[in-house]
């Protein structure tokens, strides 16, 4: 049975998406080590303490909704006793002061289940995240490569249309 249990350990805390279990309380029960890579923390400084004294909002960003989005959505899996998934959350993550300090950009995908006990009652819920932030990143300087495209093209036509007129302007025959 331990040998069991040892495996499944190994198994979740290697799973590719980022993982963490939380009790009903919304305390860290386990984070797997995407989790822990993606997050720029250790297990040590992770495991026992509440969610959201680790994970708070960017308290320099006012458009951060990210943490209180999260919130809403366990809250609802405590309610409902039913997964909740949530749209592309933006998260800002603070990065160790060895990389500078401050805070990196992400955008995550969160699907919050809840596992029921024999009662019935939430024994933990399972947070998983996709991170999404390449497919961001893509999307926006497509959008940008887009906009200026569209300058460009506008550009163009203007100065078309400038040159039609200096051409039409200097063609016409001068009268005497």
């Amino acid at each position: 049975m331990t040998d069991t249990l040892n495996d499944f350990k190994a198994l979740f805390e290697s799973a590719p998406d980022i993982y963490l279990v939380l009790s009903p309380d919304l305390r860290i029960v386990a984070a797997n080590d995407a989790r822990l890579r993606a997050t720029n923390t250790t297990r040590e400084e992770t495991i026992g303490k509440p969610l959201f004294e680790i994970f708070p909002d960017n308290p320099d960003d006012p458009a951060a909704t990210g943490v209180n989005n999260l919130k809403a959505s366990l809250h609802r899996v405590l309610r409902t006793k039913a997964p909740d998934a949530m749209a592309v959350q933006k998260y800002d993550i603070p990065r160790p002061a060895s990389e500078g300090g401050g805070f990196e950009e992400r955008y995550w995908s969160p699907l919050n289940t809840p596992v029921l006990n024999r009662n019935g009652e939430i024994d933990f819920i399972i947070h998983r995240v996709e991170d999404v932030t390449e497919f961001i990143r893509l999307k926006q300087q497509g959008a940008e490569q887009n906009r200026l495209t569209e300058e460009l093209k506008t550009r163009a036509e203007q100065m078309e249309s400038e040159i039609f007129q200096r051409r039409s302007s200097c063609s016409r025959p001068m009268s005497d």
